[in-house]
């Protein structure tokens, strides 16, 4: 591996020193498209929830390399061969697995992009930090697209018991201050081996399996389906739903030349040339909170007050339970607002609206953790664990929601 002429160290919260272990590792950090996820929040708006969660994408990229690197000695260290070639890609891979995020993470795929995910913008990205490092990256692709014939080193970029995973749960409970999100990660680590050239955990790793799926429950009920948190992110996708809208109506309003770019065109992802990605790169969490600072003083009603909750945390109220909401309730809900502020049945249903969310901590049906036993055998953890809930984590359990004005809707300007 080519080292830098000088070690480079970055001091981390959570795990301390983190070597930057060789010069293209160095040189892709140094890129304007890695730099930008300083400025992209890792949790999108969950500070609005938890303060102290304003870690961005760059350091939870970072994290996710220093696992990497600590997985890559474990298997080394056991004799599994791992080439310096592969060694280095799959640092460039987990390094570079989340460069495709929009501003606030997730709000962007449902809004001013269309029919692409942040993982197929992450794959322009590295293809075309690939074109400018002179195809130094080909092999990371390669893992990173589960096109190598090694499928564990797939499986350590993007898996059930990935470096992605250990890292933002770790971090993310670190930064939210919710212990129950805590994982073990190095103990796990420790407890990784390779049989068949896929990823498996040693059996007496089997309980620091268990607290990782049990934690990853939790995380997701507490922390990321957080009802205030969800109802965050869904005014941030109305909000730009909204200023797309009335940009295609001709409505000129005041935004980065980046974010105007979006507005005012539909991109899909038959639409990301070059000259697009390079304006992507440009857009962070800057560009939509200066925009919504200036779309408090517009003349929509629905973008001018969607802005101003957003910005000032007075928020749509919110109910979950199991079983869907009926469609009467919401239609009077609607209708309230109507007559209210006298606005259209399309305008009212950016006031009002359901959804449902999702919680499965693990996937039964596709890439299953696998234990490692004793005599050679490889058996499913679901299936090995003397916890019942293991098997009970494996459903998915929904919930729905519906979000709706409060009752003291005085703040509205019409």
């Amino acid at each position: 591996m080519k080292t830098l002429p000088k070690l480079k160290i970055i001091n981390d919260p959570i795990y301390g020193f983190i070597t930057i272990p060789n010069k293209l590792i160095f040189d892709l950090m140094e890129h304007k498209y890695f730099q930008r996820l300083r400025r992209i929040s890792q949790m999108g708006f969950s500070y609005i929830v938890y303060p102290g969660a304003h870690h961005t994408r760059f350091h939870h990229a970072l994290g996710a390399m220093f696992l990497m690197q600590k997985a890559v000695q474990v298997l080394l260290s056991k004799g599994v061969e791992v080439s310096e070639k592969e060694e280095e890609a799959l640092y460039v891979a987990i390094l570079l697995h989340d460069i495709g995020h929009g501003p606030f993470s997730h709000a962007m795929e449902n809004s001013i992009v269309e029919n692409i995910s942040h993982e197929q913008i992450s794959l322009l990205f590295m293809e075309a930090l690939n074109r400018k490092f002179n195809k130094q990256l080909t092999l990371a692709i390669q893992i990173f697209k589960d096109e190598h014939p090694r499928k564990f080193l797939h499986q350590l970029v993007s898996g059930q018991l990935d470096m992605d995973r250990l890292d933002y749960l770790k971090r993310d409970s670190f930064y939210t201050g919710v212990p129950e999100g805590t994982v073990n990660a190095q103990r796990l680590i420790a407890m990784l081996n390779i049989k068949d050239d896929k990823l498996v955990v040693e059996e007496k790793g089997i309980y620091s399996v268990e607290n990782f799926l049990v934690a990853r429950r939790l995380m997701y009920w507490q922390v990321y389906l957080h009802k205030t948190g969800i109802v965050a992110e869904q005014l941030l996708v109305r909000v730009l739903k909204r200023a797309k809208q009335l940009s295609a109506q001709g409505v000129v309003l005041p935004a980065s030349i980046s974010l105007k770019f979006f507005l005012n065109n539909n991109i899909n992802s038959n639409d990301f040339s070059d000259e697009v990605l390079d304006t992507f790169s440009k857009l962070d969490d800057y560009d939509i909170i200066s925009a919504m600072k200036m779309w408090v003083g517009s003349d929509d009603f629905v973008l001018k007050n969607l802005s101003k909750m957003l910005l000032n945390r007075d928020l749509l109220k919110v109910k979950v339970k199991s079983k869907p909401f009926s469609i009467q309730k919401i239609k009077e809900k609607r209708k309230n607002l109507i007559e209210k502020f006298n606005i259209s049945e399309e305008e009212a249903s950016f006031f009002v609206f359901y959804g449902k969310l999702e919680n499965q901590a693990y996937s039964m049906e596709k890439d299953t953790i696998n234990l490692l036993k004793k005599n050679g055998k490889i058996i499913d953890v679901a299936k090995a664990s003397d916890q019942l809930n293991l098997e009970a984590l494996s459903k998915s359990v929904v919930k729905y929601y519906m979000c709706y004005p409060k009752n003291n809707t005085h703040s509205y300007r019409g």
